[in-house]
Protein backbone atom coordinates (compact mmCIF):
# COMPACT_ATOMS: atom_id res chain seq x y z
CA UNK A 1 0.00 0.00 0.00
CA UNK A 2 0.91 3.21 -0.71
CA UNK A 3 -0.22 6.45 -0.25
CA UNK A 4 0.81 10.23 -1.22
CA UNK A 5 -1.11 12.36 1.40
CA UNK A 6 -0.75 16.41 0.06
CA UNK A 7 -2.77 19.23 1.82
CA UNK A 8 -2.12 22.86 1.22
CA UNK A 9 -4.43 23.58 3.94
CA UNK A 10 -7.61 25.46 5.16
CA UNK A 11 -8.84 27.00 8.76
CA UNK A 12 -8.68 22.93 10.31
CA UNK A 13 -7.79 20.63 8.80
CA UNK A 14 -7.36 16.97 9.81
CA UNK A 15 -6.12 13.75 8.60
CA UNK A 16 -6.42 10.19 9.82
CA UNK A 17 -4.65 7.63 8.38
CA UNK A 18 -4.77 3.89 10.41
CA UNK A 19 -3.20 1.32 8.43
CA UNK A 20 -3.53 -2.21 9.54
CA UNK A 21 -1.29 -4.74 7.75
CA UNK A 22 -3.16 -7.79 7.41
CA UNK A 23 -0.32 -10.87 5.91
CA UNK A 24 3.41 -11.44 6.09
CA UNK A 25 5.71 -10.02 3.67
CA UNK A 26 3.70 -6.60 3.28
CA UNK A 27 4.98 -3.30 2.24
CA UNK A 28 3.40 0.42 3.27
CA UNK A 29 4.63 3.74 1.92
CA UNK A 30 3.00 6.80 3.70
CA UNK A 31 4.43 10.12 2.60
CA UNK A 32 2.66 13.48 3.62
CA UNK A 33 3.06 16.98 2.95
CA UNK A 34 1.30 19.64 4.70
CA UNK A 35 1.92 23.51 3.91
CA UNK A 36 0.12 25.79 5.70
CA UNK A 37 0.24 29.96 6.44
CA UNK A 38 -2.45 32.35 8.21
CA UNK A 39 -3.67 31.31 11.23
CA UNK A 40 -3.99 27.98 9.72
CA UNK A 41 -4.25 24.47 11.55
CA UNK A 42 -2.93 21.02 9.37
CA UNK A 43 -3.65 18.49 12.19
CA UNK A 44 -2.12 14.59 10.92
CA UNK A 45 -2.45 11.62 12.68
CA UNK A 46 -1.25 7.98 11.78
CA UNK A 47 -1.54 4.52 13.58
CA UNK A 48 0.56 1.61 11.75
CA UNK A 49 -0.18 -1.82 13.02
CA UNK A 50 2.23 -4.89 11.57
CA UNK A 51 0.87 -7.75 12.63
CA UNK A 52 2.65 -10.22 10.79
CA UNK A 53 6.70 -10.97 10.11
CA UNK A 54 8.45 -9.78 7.22
CA UNK A 55 6.54 -6.69 6.79
CA UNK A 56 8.04 -3.02 5.73
CA UNK A 57 6.77 0.14 6.63
CA UNK A 58 8.35 3.49 6.05
CA UNK A 59 6.33 7.17 6.53
CA UNK A 60 7.75 10.57 6.06
CA UNK A 61 5.68 13.44 6.30
CA UNK A 62 6.97 16.88 5.71
CA UNK A 63 5.49 20.33 7.08
CA UNK A 64 5.89 23.62 6.06
CA UNK A 65 4.37 26.69 8.39
CA UNK A 66 4.57 29.70 7.67
CA UNK A 67 3.05 33.13 9.18
CA UNK A 68 0.80 32.27 12.99
CA UNK A 69 0.00 28.63 11.64
CA UNK A 70 0.16 25.22 13.88
CA UNK A 71 1.08 22.23 12.21
CA UNK A 72 0.41 18.64 14.49
CA UNK A 73 2.26 15.18 13.84
CA UNK A 74 1.26 12.31 16.00
CA UNK A 75 2.19 9.01 14.34
CA UNK A 76 1.97 5.55 16.07
CA UNK A 77 3.74 2.72 14.80
CA UNK A 78 2.58 -0.75 16.71
CA UNK A 79 5.04 -4.18 16.23
CA UNK A 80 3.74 -7.03 17.88
CA UNK A 81 5.39 -9.72 18.95
CA UNK A 82 3.79 -11.83 16.24
CA UNK A 83 5.76 -9.32 13.82
CA UNK A 84 9.20 -11.02 13.99
CA UNK A 85 11.75 -9.62 11.10
CA UNK A 86 9.79 -5.85 10.83
CA UNK A 87 11.43 -3.19 9.25
CA UNK A 88 9.82 0.20 9.95
CA UNK A 89 10.95 3.43 9.56
CA UNK A 90 8.68 6.80 10.60
CA UNK A 91 10.44 10.62 9.99
CA UNK A 92 8.47 13.89 10.36
CA UNK A 93 10.00 16.97 9.23
CA UNK A 94 9.20 20.18 9.89
CA UNK A 95 10.44 23.90 8.06
CA UNK A 96 9.12 26.93 10.05
CA UNK A 97 8.70 29.92 8.04
CA UNK A 98 7.94 32.74 10.58
CA UNK A 99 9.05 33.19 14.36
CA UNK A 100 5.15 32.78 15.61
CA UNK A 101 4.76 29.00 13.32
CA UNK A 102 4.01 26.21 15.69
CA UNK A 103 4.81 22.64 15.28
CA UNK A 104 3.91 19.59 17.69
CA UNK A 105 5.39 16.52 16.71
CA UNK A 106 4.99 12.96 18.24
CA UNK A 107 6.54 10.31 16.13
CA UNK A 108 6.09 6.68 18.16
CA UNK A 109 7.01 3.01 18.33
CA UNK A 110 5.54 0.59 20.22
CA UNK A 111 7.57 -2.74 19.55
CA UNK A 112 7.43 -6.12 21.55
CA UNK A 113 8.63 -7.92 18.73
CA UNK A 114 12.39 -8.77 19.76
CA UNK A 115 14.01 -9.28 15.89
CA UNK A 116 12.99 -6.44 14.14
CA UNK A 117 14.69 -3.50 12.47
CA UNK A 118 12.86 -0.15 14.26
CA UNK A 119 13.54 3.73 14.14
CA UNK A 120 11.61 6.99 14.14
CA UNK A 121 12.58 10.41 14.51
CA UNK A 122 11.43 14.19 14.24
CA UNK A 123 13.66 17.70 12.83
CA UNK A 124 11.92 20.96 13.27
CA UNK A 125 14.14 23.93 11.15
CA UNK A 126 13.97 27.25 9.48
CA UNK A 127 15.45 28.26 6.46
CA UNK A 128 19.39 28.97 7.48
CA UNK A 129 20.35 32.26 6.83
CA UNK A 130 23.77 31.02 5.46
CA UNK A 131 21.95 29.13 2.86
CA UNK A 132 20.13 32.11 1.52
CA UNK A 133 23.74 33.95 1.14
CA UNK A 134 25.14 31.57 -0.46
CA UNK A 135 22.06 31.69 -3.15
CA UNK A 136 22.00 35.59 -3.37
CA UNK A 137 26.23 35.28 -3.65
CA UNK A 138 25.31 33.34 -6.64
CA UNK A 139 22.35 35.98 -8.33
CA UNK A 140 19.63 34.79 -7.18
CA UNK A 141 17.53 37.50 -4.92
CA UNK A 142 16.67 36.85 -1.53
CA UNK A 143 12.53 35.90 -2.26
CA UNK A 144 13.44 33.12 -4.99
CA UNK A 145 16.50 31.62 -2.42
CA UNK A 146 13.58 31.24 -0.19
CA UNK A 147 11.14 30.19 -3.04
CA UNK A 148 14.29 27.32 -4.03
CA UNK A 149 14.50 25.95 -0.68
CA UNK A 150 10.89 25.58 -0.02
CA UNK A 151 10.41 24.14 -2.58
CA UNK A 152 13.64 21.53 -2.35
CA UNK A 153 12.09 20.78 0.77
CA UNK A 154 8.89 19.96 -0.18
CA UNK A 155 10.02 17.89 -4.00
CA UNK A 156 11.31 15.31 -1.35
CA UNK A 157 7.50 14.17 -1.49
CA UNK A 158 6.31 15.54 -4.88
CA UNK A 159 9.17 13.34 -6.66
CA UNK A 160 7.59 10.46 -5.06
CA UNK A 161 4.42 10.69 -7.08
CA UNK A 162 4.33 8.50 -10.09
CA UNK A 163 2.72 11.12 -12.41
CA UNK A 164 5.20 13.00 -13.68
CA UNK A 165 2.64 15.97 -14.82
CA UNK A 166 1.05 15.99 -11.37
CA UNK A 167 4.27 16.81 -10.13
CA UNK A 168 4.81 19.47 -12.11
CA UNK A 169 1.36 20.66 -10.93
CA UNK A 170 2.02 20.36 -7.22
CA UNK A 171 5.50 21.56 -7.78
CA UNK A 172 4.00 25.05 -9.49
CA UNK A 173 1.89 24.95 -6.81
CA UNK A 174 4.62 25.20 -3.97
CA UNK A 175 5.82 28.00 -5.63
CA UNK A 176 3.17 30.51 -6.18
CA UNK A 177 1.96 30.09 -2.41
CA UNK A 178 3.21 33.41 -1.63
CA UNK A 179 2.26 33.85 2.19
CA UNK A 180 4.79 31.06 2.94
CA UNK A 181 7.94 33.00 1.99
CA UNK A 182 6.99 35.69 3.88
CA UNK A 183 8.81 36.30 7.30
Amino acid sequence: YTCHALSFGGKLSRHNLEILQTGEQTETTLNGLTMISDRQVGDTHSAIALNYPHSTSTQLHKCIVGDRAHAVFNGKVFVPKAAQLTNAGQLNRNLLLSSKARVDTKPQLEITADNVKCAHGATVSQLEDDEIFYLQSRGINEDDARKLLINAFAAEIINQIPVKSLQAVLLNTVNSLKSLTNN
